[in-house]
């Protein structure tokens, strides 16, 4: 199974990459299954329902989020109804939704996937490392398949993730800073790891935010309200390539995606 993750997806920018330019990829790269980070779909900042509609409908079977989930009070119903929008799983009990899915992909097989958030410099939630444990070893009931989203600030917090899940999941996949990292590797167990996956917006910015008006910020340190940037859109993420039969991970590929003009 050829799995493309898919960093947050920041904006009107990254959305508009994915809707147009997401299906050629994917069929160009023999992609099984697209899931993305979409907590920043909505001007920057949460997901609303239709914009989930729309990820989906461009071709993204499993939309992960974070701590920028709850942001739009609308997603709240959407996410208790959809199983294809998930949150982090170590939310406190009654929190909307799941931390994980299940998907059919055709000719291929099921896909499980574990949406989890960090602690380090975040808000304070349960422990992502027993969550995880526990959900993992349910999902190994139905498949052996099963990729984590990670989203979390420190990197100290994914590497011990990815570390204490090798050998019981397929992927560890780092989200959240929007700064792709170049430590891409296959752990000893067979699972397949990266820090941070990117972002998927424009990148002649501030991670996603117009870069004048964040350095204004920096300078002055007065209240100044973060615009989107617009130009310099790029897709980034990860190949991971998965041994159907045993979950091991077999590769794993940075991407760096740039949008096409011409893009329909």
């Amino acid at each position: 199974m050829r799995i493309l993750f898919i960093g947050d997806i920041v904006g009107h920018p990254g959305r508009e990459i994915v809707r147009k330019q997401l299906r050629s990829f994917r069929e160009a790269e023999n992609i099984d299954a697209v899931i993305a980070n979409g907590e920043n779909a909505a001007g920057g900042s949460g997901i609303t329902p239709a914009i989930a509609e729309e990820l989906l409908d461009a071709g993204v079977d499993v939309l992960t989020s974070g701590d920028h989930i709850w942001k739009k009070r609308e997603i709240y119903d959407y996410l208790e109804k959809s199983g294809a929008l998930i949150r982090p799983l170590n939310y406190p009990k009654g929190a909307p939704g799941s931390g994980s899915t299940l998907v059919d992909i055709p000719g291929v097989g099921k896909l499980g996937v574990i949406n989890l958030i960090g602690r380090v410099f975040m808000d304070a939630v349960d422990c992502p490392f027993t969550a995880a444990m526990a959900e993992v070893e349910e999902l190994l009931k139905t498949t052996p398949i099963i990729v984590v989203d990670i989203h979390a600030e420190a990197t100290s917090e994914k590497v011990a993730m990815g570390w204490y899940l090798d050998g019981k999941v397929s992927a560890v996949v780092g989200t959240h800073t929007h700064i792709q990292t170049a430590d891409e590797k296959i752990l000893p167990g067979g699972t397949a790891y990266i820090t941070d996956c990117g972002m998927t917006g424009p990148y002649d910015s501030v991670i996603g935010r117009d870069k004048d008006l964040i350095i204004r910020r920096f300078v002055t340190q007065l209240p100044t309200r973060f615009e989107m940037a617009e130009e310099g859109v790029e897709m980034h993420g990860v190949i991971i390539e998965i041994d159907e039969t045993t979950g091991k991970a077999a590769d794993i590929k940075r991407v760096q995606h740039v949008m096409e003009s011409s893009g329909d």
